[in-house]
């Protein structure tokens, strides 16, 4: 055997196998490709979020729930746009990794499949714009801070907590812990509840021959030794209130209270004040009367807030100086 021959047979064998390692070579160099970009993006989150926790000197994210709202909302965002453009990403390689495996097995296929892909394109483009407003419309919730991993929101469609933002879906987990997968093209209201703060509003139905002053007083004395309490002094952002008498009927005269409150913290603060309520209206002997004819009027009936109602003065209950406040 000559070497002519010789090389002639190698270039055949390089031949057979040109297209197949060409394929190999596309779908390694995307994967490779998706690694690295996955990781640039997961490195400048996780800088970004420890830059935040350096500077206000934490180790979990929830502590920064004590520190000012904005580094919250910096780290949330910083992950949800983490997760938009790891998803984008994906999305991105895999499509043109796709179309250059076919341009390689079907070296003359460009012109049949630009036919192909304009006649696909008109079948399949009332489907497809959905899809596209899906993305789009998940873009701009992203980069318009309109929600973050880990903000409780109301979409109209689902109601939670945010876990995972997509570039197409966004996944909501309810209180009854089922995963709600909502589209974002089909988002067309969205309430975020851990945006800057919360109000606690508390709506008490206090007999109606009782002496409705007494009771007041009490109310907004408990309300502010709460909020004097170093447990809950960070959680609570401004003095209680209270709005006073909202309803009369024949059984109670309906009283609110409303305290305005770190927007983390609205749940565990209604819970507490609660409970320190019902022992201070026990031990005044005060008997609240039953709510099956009562129409309360809670935090759906707060529509109309207003920044001028007039707040009730209570002697002061506990001396600045005189709390122990905890080592910064």
């Amino acid at each position: 055997m000559d070497w002519a021959t010789f090389w002639a047979g190698f270039v055949e064998f390089l031949k057979f196998f040109a297209i197949p390692l060409q394929v190999a070579a596309i779908i390694v160099g995307a994967v490779i490709l998706r690694w690295i970009l996955l990781k640039v993006i997961k490195r400048v989150v996780n800088q970004v979020v420890t830059g935040v926790k350096r500077k206000h000197q934490v180790d979990d994210t929830r502590e920064l729930a004590a520190s000012p709202l904005a580094a919250v909302r910096v780290v949330q965002r910083t992950r949800s746009l983490g997760s938009v453009f790891g998803n984008a990403v994906t999305g991105v390689i895999v499509v043109v990794g796709v179309l250059s495996v076919i341009y390689v097995v079907f070296p003359n296929v460009t012109g049949a499949f630009a036919l192909i892909t304009a006649a696909v394109g008109a079948g399949l483009g009332f489907g497809a714009q959905n899809i596209v407003k899906d993305v789009l419309n998940g873009i701009f919730i992203v980069g318009e801070d309109q929600l973050g991993i880990g903000d409780v929101v109301d979409l109209g469609l689902a109601t939670g907590v945010v876990e995972d933002v997509g570039i197409r879906v966004t996944q909501v987990r309810d209180v009854n812990g089922t995963l709600w997968f909502v589209r974002n093209g089909e988002i067309l209201r969205l309430g975020n509840m851990s945006h800057g703060w919360a109000r606690v509003i508390i709506d008490l139905a206090v007999p109606y021959d009782s002496d409705v002053d007494a009771i007041q007083d009490r109310i907004l004395e408990v309300a502010l030794e709460l909020a004097d309490s170093p447990k809950w002094k960070y959680r609570i952002i401004d003095k209680p209130s209270l709005w006073g008498i909202e309803s009369i009927s024949a059984e109670a005269i309906v009283v609110r209270l409303a305290v305005k409150t770190r927007s983390t913290a609205k749940d565990d603060v209604a819970r507490e004040l609660r409970l320190r309520l019902k022992r201070a209206l026990d031990e005044m002997g005060v008997k609240l009367p039953a709510l099956n004819s009562i129409m309360l009027q809670g935090f759906e009936g707060a529509a109309g807030l207003r920044s001028t109602k007039t707040q009730r003065k209570a002697k002061p209950l506990v001396n600045p100086d005189d709390v122990k406040r905890p080592n910064s």
